[in-house]
């Protein structure tokens, strides 16, 4: 999307500010409003995790009629503390899918939104919208999501696991499904930071880079350097066509550790889905879950391209809504990669906007 193809202009948020959400330990995240004080109120859920929020993204709601809520997960963009710190112990600390989903509970009673609310989310935040919808759908008018990620085991293989393990002798095989069958030389970069002899488990090779105190210069070049392969590997696959522009967020050190150890410390928990610990890693939560919001309308918009979250994952799921008997599903496949700011998701999700019932 450039600037002249969004339908609504880039405006100045009505109010900025900080919620403390724990006091031991302690967490703030950062919120904005945009639009309407006394419109329908819709709240953003962004991807990641650890991805933060940024101005524009206000732009998908028209703000005459929306009340829109942006705010920054636990550990990142400018919620504190950050994992972005040269120690993301404190960042990550009581930094979970539950915690996060009390946190949107918080903010709706500290912004006096007391009846229901659209709750829309991309990859990551459509992973979110759905735990918290499954917990408290008495409060959700509409679910819009897109990018469909489900966080479970064969989801993370697809994306970071893929030929890893046995890149170093035949990196061009391709037996295992994989996003690194499309995006071959950025898949280097990634697989070939960690040693050949920790490959059979890429999630559980980072994370044992992460946890590791950067007690040297030398050690702290090396945290930005892995945690930039992580980034950037994910900058690179969510755009059909990417652009040095695209890059440029995801290569940065700062937005790359924050990014890099949390998306690292949930998908090592299984996003923390009913649980914690490696032992979650093979959970599949949210499927299993679904009959609480079958009542909830659902609008999914899914790239067809998509190599973050590939498509299987919003086909799985649109199947299970049907098996319970879910009524109102508005399934929109698009000519698109993963990110939401790729035209024809942009549109899609502006569109469905503009198209709900009035509450």
């Amino acid at each position: 999307m450039n600037d002249t193809a969004w339908k609504y202009a880039q405006i100045n948020p009505n109010h900025t500010a900080w919620l403390t959400v724990s006091i031991q330990p302690p967490h703030s995240i950062y919120w904005e409003e945009y639009g309407n004080p006394a419109g329908e109120p819709v709240v953003f859920l962004h991807g990641g995790p650890g991805g933060g929020t940024a101005p524009d993204l206000a732009r998908f709601f028209d703000p005459a009629r929306y009340r829109i809520i942006l705010f920054d997960q636990r550990g990142c963009g400018k919620s504190i503390p950050c994992a972005s710190d040269d120690d993301a112990t404190a960042a990550l600390a009581d930094n979970t899918t539950p915690h996060l989903v009390e946190d949107i509970v918080k903010l709706r009673k500290a912004l006096n939104i007391v009846g229901k609310m659209h709750v829309f989310g991309g990859s990551w935040g459509s992973t979110l919208a759905l735990a918290y919808a499954i917990q408290y759908p008495e409060t959700v008018q509409t679910l819009i999501l897109r990018g469909i990620f489900l966080c479970r085991r064969k989801d993370i293989d697809y994306f970071y696991q893929g030929n890893a393990a046995v890149y170093a002798d035949t990196p061009h095989a391709t037996d295992k499904a994989g996003a690194y069958i499309f995006y071959p030389e950025a898949w280097q970069r990634f697989v070939e930071i960690i040693p050949i002899e920790e490959r059979e488990d890429m999630i559980k090779a980072y994370a044992k880079r992460f946890s590791s105190t950067a007690e040297t210069a030398a050690d702290h070049d090396h945290l930005i350097a892995v945690a930039t392969s992580w980034s950037v590997w994910e900058g690179v696959t969510s755009y059909l066509d990417y652009t040095e522009k695209n890059i440029n967020r995801f290569a940065d050190p700062g937005f790359a550790k924050a990014f890099a150890r949390i998306e690292n410390h949930y998908f090592m928990n299984g996003a923390f889905l009913g649980g914690s610990g490696e032992e979650c890693r093979d959970q599949n939560y949210l499927l299993e879950n679904i009959r609480q919001i079958k009542d909830i309308p659902v609008h999914i918009v899914h790239g067809r391209y998509d190599q973050v979250c590939p498509l299987f994952q919003a086909e799985e799921l649109v199947a299970a809504l049907k098996d319970v008997d879910a009524q109102q599903i508005d399934y929109r496949i698009t000519l698109a990669g993963h990110s939401m700011q790729e035209r024809e998701n942009c549109l899609a999700l502006t569109d469905i906007m503009d198209g709900l019932p009035s509450m």
